[in-house]
């Protein structure tokens, strides 16, 4: 029998709880953290590097939809010990002298240790997302997506905003130290989750290679690659800057922390809960469509506020707090949408390669931008980059026209 829905979205919303953490603590902290350190921003751009397991991991998606050990479960015999290394290595993390970051073997002792927990995050993920997909009926998955993108929101708070301003008002060792042990906290639901999954040991299919081969060959699928290549460039070059942007406007990490990255990523979780309903309602290209809209004009934002900063005017700090909860919510509005569509295209008895290697097209497009965020924004300025940010937000949300359009003249829902 399958589980209520309540008990399926609980077990999601602590796995991507748990999935947030490393990701906040190198995506949100980790600018502002080297930036306070006199790191520059072509450095700070280089942390997009570390992404790198999140755009390949589709290498290594087939793998673990395959195997798994029969007793644990297919989803449990990766999440359980991944989670669980990752506690380890954020123990490690608590150990590292952070006035090290001012010097080169630092920064690369300190990437090297962001890299690895990337690297298990990502292959958790694998295994999260798969049994995300093959556990929602496809009218649950707007809720389910929703309920995706909170929790990772909320992990992104702990590991983000509430780390900076714990480093800010506490101490190095113990802000990672209690991060490593929410991280042991975060596993106890899966680990006593009885998995009920009929998939044998190794999954029967055509081959490594034509898993993927065949799954291109999904009808739509081609106008819906666009999509994937495009939808995320925007955000992936905005979102960059932000924490550096603030740090020079004199911002402190306690406030990065509590009132900007914590703030920003509740609104993401409102967006996130807001769009399950929306979804519903509206249907998945109209929703793709205008949270995209949205989600640029929050960027552009940042450069109105930049301007401002750029011309001798005092920049007040709820300004920077609406803007900022702005832009989060329209990510979240937009992230959920998207997510929604990459399960629709996910094929139950390869839902984790099929989603991963989705997700990895989207994490590849935005990690490039990222990478190149520090040396536009050091050529353009502040107000220059996000203007152009806000700019591809809007041309790129024609290859969502051309896919909304394809469906229709093919006859497919959306």
């Amino acid at each position: 029998m399958t589980a209520p829905l309540s008990a399926r979205l609980a077990i999601l919303l602590s796995l991507y709880f748990a999935q947030g953490l490393p990701t906040g603590i190198y995506n949100q902290a980790l600018p502002a953290i080297l930036r306070t350190q006199g790191v520059s921003l072509t450095v700070i751009s280089l942390t997009a590097l570390l992404a790198l397991p999140w755009a390949l991991k589709v290498f290594w998606a087939p793998f673990v939809d395959r195997w798994h050990h029969p007793q644990l479960g297919r989803a449990r015999s990766w999440i359980v010990p991944l989670q669980l290394t990752c506690a380890g290595l954020v123990v490690l993390v608590a150990c590292f002298d952070p006035k090290s970051l001012s010097t080169t073997p630092g920064i690369v002792t300190f990437f090297l240790m962001m890299f690895l927990l990337n690297l298990l995050a990502a292959t958790q993920d694998i295994a999260t997302d798969g049994m995300a997909v093959r556990t929602l009926a496809k009218g649950e998955r707007s809720l389910g997506n929703s309920i995706q993108v909170a929790g990772y929101r909320l992990g992104l708070i702990v590991g983000g905003g509430l780390l900076l301003y714990l480093l800010g008002a506490w101490s190095w060792t113990g802000a990672f130290l209690a991060v490593a042990g929410l991280l042991v906290l975060l596993t106890l639901p899966i680990l006593f989750h009885r998995e009920q999954d009929e998939a044998p040991r190794v999954v029967q299919d055509h081959g490594y290679l034509k898993t993927f081969h065949s799954f291109i060959r999904t009808p739509g699928f081609p106008a819906w690659l666009g999509v994937l290549l495009s939808y995320k460039v925007a955000d992936g070059l905005g979102s960059a800057m932000v924490k550096p942007m603030l740090v020079d406007m004199g911002f402190n990490l306690k406030q990065l922390g509590l009132q900007i990255s914590i703030l920003g990523s509740l609104a993401t979780v409102v967006g996130a809960l807001l769009a399950g309903w929306l979804i519903a309602r509206w249907g998945r290209y109209p929703a793709l469509a205008g949270f995209g809209l949205l989600q640029a004009l929050g960027l552009g934002a940042y450069g109105l506020l930049s301007q401002q900063w750029s011309l001798g005017y005092a920049v007040t700090p709820w300004a920077v707090y609406g803007i900022n909860a702005l832009e989060h919510l329209a990510g979240g509005l937009a992230t959920v949408a998207l997510l929604t569509v990459v399960m629709d295209y996910c094929r139950s008895n390869h839902a984790g390669a099929d989603f991963t290697l989705q997700v990895s097209i989207l994490a590849m497009t935005g990690g490039l931008a990222h990478l190149l965020a520090g040396p536009v924004a050091e050529y353009l300025g502040y107000t220059g980059y996000y203007l152009l940010a806000m700019g591809l937000g809007f041309c790129l949300l024609l290859p969502v026209v051309y896919w909304g359009r394809d469906a229709e003249r093919a006859g497919r829902t959306i």
